[in-house]
Order: structure tokens, then sequence, then C-alpha cells
């Protein structure tokens, strides 16, 4: 079957056909990402048994688009209520809780929707059109180039302490020092377990995010009357589709910064091991590391939105790369869908194209459509969504603090879990009290215990010698970025203070 732009119509109108089950599935996607503990790969391994008896495309096209939709859902709770339910949308709250305490939640969700819409589909064309280069990529993503992935997001706790040098670098060191608990990655031998059997596995993600963010946010809240300020709360009272409108408008004025964080999430996605966190933070620290006005993140500033939720779309597409084109899972979701194919005969990598291009190219173009019909979609809800903040805190408060304790309790069903919540939560309270970024100890927890491990590959493969890290020459273009990521910002800053005060001088 001759590969032209005639086939990619014929695959596109007949993706489209199958829009029966790609509606029900974004919608069921959307409530799954809003449910903190729930996922994808936990809804759809409960699911299992009815796509093992669909048609293998059916079944196919049901987990993408619930894939999808589940990734744009994460990021509801994490704008409107400060609750990340998945590690992917960590990033999120930054920028996005700050605009709803001041009553743009409607113009926050709109963004979000639409960043991540066209994240989706620029990378989902992308992979399309150049899926056989992309799959290299993990070819040449070893232990050394992942250590320094993922120092891009450890720096944000550089970024963060840039503030309050002495806490923020506390803060990021406790992070890192609690990520650490759990069996070491060569031994298996236990570390600040204390003897919790349930710790030996290290510190479980979604009761951490969970607890740092949204537990010691209903804390907080629970002390005045509504999350949003009076001006916020009349600006809500009052908004209309505008709000939705402008939203939407804003973000497509910053495609190109859509675009490249988007293609972060992309790359990011393609390696086997990584995933939609570290696209995320990633994301936002190269946006902040690049924008004019770094000073504005963290206050609900536009650009700190997109990044994280176009990245963490973005990864979507790439996920998937691998595991179709190598037989490779990238991630918990492309595992299942391999059982899946596996079951149905089907076979996966190189030979899924040449045998069978209708299904390799297909589950990339119901991925297009599924963005283009959540666009359609889910777009218009924003307006609806944002008014949960109007409930007042009485309420809000222990319905948030129970959500959450029982989407600790799912991913593996210990009572523990929601105890190590309950705990986070006054960590985080007390944090946040005491001037304290929960975001830079959140980071700790997450990337730590991932930059250990690639680490330590690193260094078995070559006896111990530090200096493997500086061996790659693709591993020292990253370290070179990243620290021109980290030198020029301060440096520019600095530069436009001179100017300013050589300017002020002239003046006088």
């Amino acid at each position: 079957m001759e590969i032209n732009a005639a086939f990619f119509v014929d695959l596109f109108l007949h993706s489209l056909s199958l829009w029966w089950v790609i509606v029900p599935s974004i919608f069921l996607g959307l409530i799954v990402g809003a449910i903190p503990g729930f996922s994808a790969a936990n809804t759809i391994i409960v699911l299992l048994p009815f796509t093992l008896i669909m048609e293998v495309e059916v079944g196919l096209v049901f987990m993408v688009a619930l894939y999808c939709a589940s990734r744009m859902g994460a990021g509801i709770p994490a704008i409107l209520v400060n609750i990340p339910g998945t590690a992917g949308a960590a990033a999120t709250p930054l920028d996005g809780y700050p605009m709803v305490k001041k009553g743009q939640g409607q113009r926050a969700l709109a963004i979000s929707f639409t960043a991540s819409t066209i994240g989706g589909l620029l990378t989902t064309a992308v992979a399309l059109a150049s899926m056989p280069i992309l799959a290299r990529v993990g070819f040449y993503m070893h232990s050394v180039e992942m250590v320094v992935v993922m120092l891009f997001g450890i720096s944000l706790i550089a970024t963060i302490a840039a503030k309050d040098t002495l806490k923020g670098l506390i803060a990021g060191f406790l992070g890192l020092m609690i990520g650490s608990i759990g069996t070491d990655h060569v031994y298996a031998t236990p570390r600040g377990t204390f003897g919790i059997l349930e710790l030996y596995d290290g510190i479980p993600l979604i009761p951490a995010l969970v607890g740092l963010f949204a537990i010691s946010e209903a804390f907080l809240v629970i002390e005045g009357e509504s999350i949003l300020s009076r001006h916020g709360r009349e600006r809500l009272k009052t908004g209309s589709w505008l709000q939705t409108i402008d939203g939407i408008k804003i973000t497509l004025k910053k495609w190109w910064h859509v675009a490249w964080t988007s293609l972060i999430g992309l790359v990011i996605g393609v390696t086997p091991g990584a995933g939609a966190a570290i696209a995320a933070f990633v994301a936002y620290q190269q946006s902040r590391a690049l924008s004019k006005t770094p000073e504005l993140y963290g206050t609900g500033h536009v650009e700190g939105l997109i990044a994280p939720e176009s990245a963490n779309n973005g990864v979507t597409a790439g996920t998937l790369i691998p595991l179709l084109v190598l037989g490779i899972p990238g991630g918990a979701t492309a595992a299942i869908m391999l059982v899946v194919m596996q079951y149905q005969g089907v076979n996966v990598g190189p030979r899924l194209f040449a045998e069978q291009p209708l299904l390799g190219y297909g589950i990339f173009m119901a991925m297009f459509v599924t963005y283009l019909l959540m666009a359609l979609t889910i777009l218009p809800m924003s307006r609806y969504m944002s008014r949960v903040t109007l409930v007042s805190t009485t309420y809000m408060s222990p319905l948030i603090i129970g959500f959450t304790l029982i989407g600790s309790f799912v991913p593996r069903e210990y009572m523990f879990d929601m105890y190590l919540a309950f705990a986070f939560g006054i960590l985080g309270y007390i944090a946040r009290k005491t001037g304290y970024h929960v975001a830079a100890i959140l980071i700790g927890v997450i990337l730590g215990p991932l930059m250990e491990g690639y680490m330590l590959v690193a260094l078995q493969k070559s006896d111990g010698d530090f200096l493997t890290l500086f061996s790659s020459p693709l591993g020292n273009v990253l370290w070179l970025a990243l620290a021109l990521s980290l030198v020029l910002p301060p440096f520019m800053k600095h530069r436009q203070r001179r100017r300013k005060g050589v300017f002020a001088e002239g003046e006088g």
C-alpha cells in the first residue's frame, strides 16, 4: 500500500467514522483524569476484558482516546483546587491555581484546554510524519543523557530558591531526602523505611502529590470563606463566554510557545522510562529560563500554564512511538496496549507498518481525531467547571480532603497510603505557613529517585568513573544547554539593570 497524502486523508475520514467510540472515551477519560489517584492505565486495566473482546482497531482507539482525555482531565483539579492527581500535572498548579485565585478560572481552563489540544495535534502530526526518526531517539538517550534531562527539572529548585535561597534549598533537599526513602537500586537495602514494609518500594507518588498540594491547601483555605479573593469572586460570578474566547485567543497568540514546549514532551515521551512528570517540569523550567519576564512565573503567568500542559500532552504521542515502531512500551498505558495487540495476534515493530499500515498509522490518526473532538466537546465546558470554585470552603475543604484520601488509597489499596497523604498534608501546611515552597519538595520527591536510578546505571557501566557523565557527545550538548539555561537568565537580568542604571544616570 502506497503511503501518500491520499492515504492519510482516507485514514482521517476512517478515524472520524469511529466517533461513536471516541466521544464516550473522551468523557470517561475526562472523569478519570479529574479524579486524583485514578489514571488511564488503571482504568484500562479494569476495562481490559471489554477491550479484549472488541475488534482490535476499536479497542486500541478506545484506549488511545481515554489516554489523551485523561491527560487533559488531570489539569482540571490541578488548576481549580490545586490537586495534581497525576505526576504529569504536578507543574500545572504553579501558575494555574494563582489564576483561579484572581477569579480567572474560566480563562485558565480555556488556556489549558487549548494548549493541550494544540500540543496534542502538533505532536501527533509530527509523529505521523517522522516516526522512524523519532524512534531512534530512544537509542541515543541513555543513562548519561537522562541524568542531565533530570537535572533540567531538578534545577527548578534553584529557580524557586532564587526568591529565598536558604528556604528554597532546604525545601528542595528535604524533597530529595524523602525521595531516597525505600530500598536502594543496587543491593535493595532499606533506607529510611523505619521497618515499615509499605515504604520499601519508595514513597508512593499519589499520596505525596495530593498531600503536599491538595490537603495542605484545604487546611489553608478553610481559614477563609472562599479560595477566591472578593474581587475574584465577583469577577467569576459576572463571567461570560468572553473569558473562554479570551483564553483561546491568548493561547493562539502564544502558538510558538505551545509548539516548542509540546515538542519537548514528544522527545521525552519517546524515551522509554521517562514520562509526563519529567516533560512537564523540564518544559516549565525551560519556559521560565527563556522568558523575558521570569519573575512573573508562579503568580498566574500564561506561559507558566501553557508550558506543562502542552508538554504533558505532547508525551501521549511520544509514548506510543517506541511501542509501535520498536515493540518497546514507553509507559504503563502503552504496555497495556501491547498486551491487547499480542492477544489479538498483531505484530508490533517494523512489520506492523509493512503488514497492517492502516492499523499502525491509524492509532496515531485516531489520536489526532481525538484531540480535534476534545476541542469541540471539552472547551465549552470551561465556563461551568470554573464555577466549582464558588463553593464555600466550609463544604469544599472536607470534600477535597475526602476525595484525595480515597485517591491515595486507589493505586496500591493500602490504608497506609491514606495516612501518608495526611502526613504530607500536614508537612505541606507547615511549609506554606513558614514560607517554604511545596513545589520544591515535590520536585525532589518525584525526580530525585529517577535521577538516582539513571546515575547508578551510568556509574555501574563505567566502574564508578564519574567522568562517564561527560563521555557522551549528546550528553555534553545537554550539559552545555543546562549551564546556559541557568547562567543566561541572571546574566540578562543583571544586564538589564545596568542598562536601566545607565539610562537613569543619563536622564539625570
